[in-house]
């Protein structure tokens, strides 16, 4: 049985480790300045939720990761703590819970926020083979299944593109149609794509004969507006072949393009 042990308890820093493949990404940014500045002042007031991990004295954070980094570049040597013996999939889902009502949160945080605790979901038989809505439904009450699954399908796109989304250059949209290609094609620049034959005349200005941008160069965003209309011969024999296979819900529009 799961449980909280209601008591603190004080625990070397050298024995406590960041959640593993944890979706939250500690920035060393003003807000953790200010958190560093109250530690120095106060301590540490709220213990860490952790869990025991392996045969030896070792732990894994649940909630407090950012009060351990602060910690860590304080250089103190051991933190008030809170344990708990849940197992790893009870914890993920307790992570992903903790953190999804933050006021700022990143898309790609919350991309694979929801991938780990659908995962989690899954090992704790909630679903079965391909997540269906109802699965899905299950992992958010802020998200629809829909929502959350477009969300997950975020986690397919390289590094550079996540970043795009969290700067928001990119919107969350387009990284889901581009999320439907392979790593090298995702990779390629917009300026060297070669579209079909069909839009070369709408998108000719990508290669300098005629720059709409300051940088000459057309957006994710104007791409997919100059194309969405457009008929693509491609997209609707790809569908319609895996309408016949029975596979998984693929993507059109700008993707079919790229």
């Amino acid at each position: 049985m799961n449980a909280i042990v209601n008591f603190v308890t004080t625990i070397p820093i050298a024995n406590i480790h960041p959640f593993e493949d944890n979706p939250y990404k500690v920035q060393d940014n003003e807000e953790m300045q200010f958190l560093c500045e109250s530690i120095r002042e106060n301590g540490v007031l709220s213990p860490l939720l952790v869990r025991k991990i392996g045969a030896a004295e070792e732990y894994e954070v649940i909630s407090g990761h950012r009060r351990l980094y602060a910690a860590h570049k304080l250089g103190l040597t051991e933190l008030p703590t809170v344990t708990t013996d849940l197992d790893r999939n009870a914890a993920a889902i307790a992570l992903v819970d903790s953190n999804l009502h933050r006021e700022h949160i990143l898309p790609s945080e919350k991309a694979f926020a929801y991938k780990l605790k659908m995962e989690a979901l899954s090992h704790q038989g909630a679903a079965c083979g391909q997540a269906d809505h109802k699965s899905r439904d299950a992992v958010s009450d802020i998200d629809s299944g829909r929502q959350v699954h477009r969300y997950i399908r975020l986690t397919c796109l390289i590094p550079e593109l996540l970043n795009k989304l969290d700067t928001g250059e990119m919107t969350l949209s387009i990284g889901v149609e581009l999320s439907y290609l392979d790593e090298q094609r995702q990779a390629k620049p917009v300026c060297r794509l070669t579209l079909l034959p069909e839009l070369r005349r709408k998108t000719s200005f990508l290669c300098g004969a005629k720059p709409e941008t300051q940088s000459g160069v057309l957006s994710l965003c104007q791409l997919q507006f100059r194309t969405r209309n457009v008929q693509n011969p491609l997209y609707s024999q790809r569908a319609a072949g895996e309408n016949r296979s029975g596979s998984g819900q693929q993507s059109g529009g700008l993707c079919a393009l790229l």
